[in-house]
């Protein structure tokens, strides 16, 4: 079993394709190439931590998680409204967490602190929302399908820690 995070998919919202620039002709490519490049990583027996903002529609989120490999944690994003939490198919939902992977502590959650607990003791901060447009500070990985290098697919922890060329 695998651990992989990412957020911002932003399924089924055209918005998103136009404002971040996703290359896609429209939402039923976008949707079509998240999903198959979450599915290429992401085996039915790994854990996925989605960091919020996962669809336009609410009524599409049910089947979208269908579709979607592995255990889905659900941390809450600006644009999730009360029914994507409730759609059936998440494990938990919640706004905040904080989880041991890999003798590593992370601290989760949708927006980026600019502080964290456990900052200063080696704790790294997972966040979405920023769509790869912030400054990287230590030990703060934005993991949204937008970053460069995420190929719009969920990220393993290591990637995340290798050295950048």
């Amino acid at each position: 079993m695998s651990v992989f995070f990412t957020a911002d998919t932003h399924f089924g919202d055209h918005r998103t394709i136009n404002i971040v620039r996703r290359p896609f002709a429209d939402t039923a490519a976008m949707d079509a190439a998240l999903i198959d490049r979450w599915n290429a990583v992401v085996g039915p027996q790994d854990v996925v931590w989605h960091l919020g903002d996962v669809a336009r529609r609410p009524a599409d989120v049910a089947g979208l998680l269908a579709r979607l490999h592995g255990t889905k944690h659900l941390l809450r994003g600006n644009n999730d409204p009360d029914a994507t939490l409730a759609a059936p198919g998440w494990t938990s939902v919640a706004d905040y967490a904080e989880i041991t992977l890999d003798d590593r502590r992370l601290v989760l959650c949708h927006y980026p602190f600019r502080s964290w607990n456990g900052q200063h003791r080696g704790a790294i901060n997972l966040h979405g929302h920023s769509h790869g447009r912030l400054k990287p500070m230590l030990r703060q990985f934005d993991v949204g399908v937008d970053v460069d290098g995420h190929d719009y697919a969920p990220v393993g922890l290591e990637s995340l820690l290798a050295p950048r060329r």
